[in-house]
């Protein structure tokens, strides 16, 4: 008896969408005496470090995680505004609405980009390429800030796209020309490939998709490891890993930057306080327990320092403080220090859905 084959399945349609210099645009347009110039968010010019430069800084040479100093000797003009979180989860949370009003299926990687899987969407529309500038055009609307878009059949080509044409810009990668998309395409600009993997395939010869494409998959997996089968699968354009509206969150954690490197164990232990209070603010409003206790420690040369307790079961409050406490003890610190970092991980969670408005440091409160 013959059976008629399951029908293939549908090429997905899959948008990136990336909000334009997020936090530096929110501070422009809530002080219009900002708009039009550089100004970078993050800490005070001694001590901090740049969460996110708006484009006129850019122009500058001023990147996020350069350091604030450094980025007032590019820019003496330089602006300097205090994260506001509190305003950022807010904005985060209307444009997430807009996506709703597509699809169920969006994946936030952060407060300003999310995945979103509109292969079947609640509009009906065949065109991803469509949906991608609607929903630019209503976050614009609704918020007057910009947002970039990239629309492809995976996540890691769609995560490419949506940098090709910022700000404000999307494009759109099509399966008949993703490959040699990526052939020509710089190994750095690859989507996953951080600096230190780039430099290493730099030194075999890999500088761009088509010398990647060169090697096999038994060499890659040799030099790179599991990640081998990674690379030699994308930059074929194949990437299977789907849109997940909810993920595991593996830790939760805060830190502290501050404005005079700490000496005395009494100062760091004063200062570590405040970390302390803000972690169990956080895993009180989000009913978060954590087997494993870890210190984070920077010193004023920038080496860092982590320090990691795993306890038989989930501590209550006081004894959280109390193993932040002897890990400090755990070791003498003998160098100054610029930052202090407590986190939980080994949580008590299965699936949490993640939300816009999660911000899980605080590295530029003094």
């Amino acid at each position: 008896m013959e059976t008629n084959p399951e029908p293939p399945s549908p090429i997905r349609k899959i948008i990136h969408v990336d909000m334009d210099a997020f936090y530096a645009s929110v501070e422009q347009l809530d002080r219009p005496e900002w708009r039009g110039k550089p100004l970078v968010v993050g800490g005070n010019v001694a001590r901090g470090v740049v969460a996110a430069a708006s484009y006129e800084a850019r122009r500058y040479g001023i990147f996020s995680a350069m350091s604030s100093a450094l980025a007032a000797k590019k820019c003496p003009q330089l602006i300097f505004a205090r994260p506001r979180f509190y305003r950022y989860k807010e904005i985060s949370l209307q444009i997430r609405e807009i996506f709703y009003e597509y699809t169920d299926l969006v994946e936030p990687l952060s407060l300003d980009e999310a995945f979103l899987d509109v292969t079947e969407n609640k509009m009906g529309l065949k065109s991803a390429i469509l949906i991608a500038k609607q929903i630019r055009t209503k976050i614009k609307e609704k918020t007057g800030l910009n947002a970039s878009a990239g629309v492809s059949y995976n996540k890691f080509l769609a995560k490419i796209a949506s940098d090709l044409n910022k700000p404000n810009g999307q494009a759109v990668i099509l399966p008949q020309d993703a490959e040699a998309f990526l052939e020509k395409l710089p190994i750095g600009k690859f989507f996953g490939i951080g600096k230190v993997t780039a430099e290493k395939m730099q030194k075999l010869g890999i500088h761009n998709g088509m010398d990647l494409k060169q090697f096999s998959l038994q060499f890659l997996t040799k030099k790179f490891g599991k990640s081998g089968l990674h690379y030699y699968n994308i930059v074929r354009g194949i990437h299977l890993s789907q849109v997940h509206p909810h993920r595991t969150r593996k830790s939760l954690s805060a830190e502290n930057t501050f404005d005079k490197d700490l000496i005395t164990f009494q100062e760091m232990e004063s200062k570590l306080r405040y970390v302390f209070e803000e972690v169990i603010s956080r895993i009180e409003r989000g009913g978060i327990k954590g087997r494993t206790i870890t210190l984070k420690i920077k010193h004023s040369d920038f080496t860092l320092q982590t320090r990691s307790k795993t306890l038989e079961q989930y501590p209550d409050q006081e004894m959280i403080w109390t193993t932040a406490v002897e890990l400090l003890n755990q070791e003498e610190i003998v160098k100054p220090v610029r930052l202090l970092g407590l986190g939980l991980s080994n949580l008590n969670i299965t699936e949490e859905q993640v939300h816009f408005g999660q911000q899980l440091k605080i590295p530029f409160e003094t």
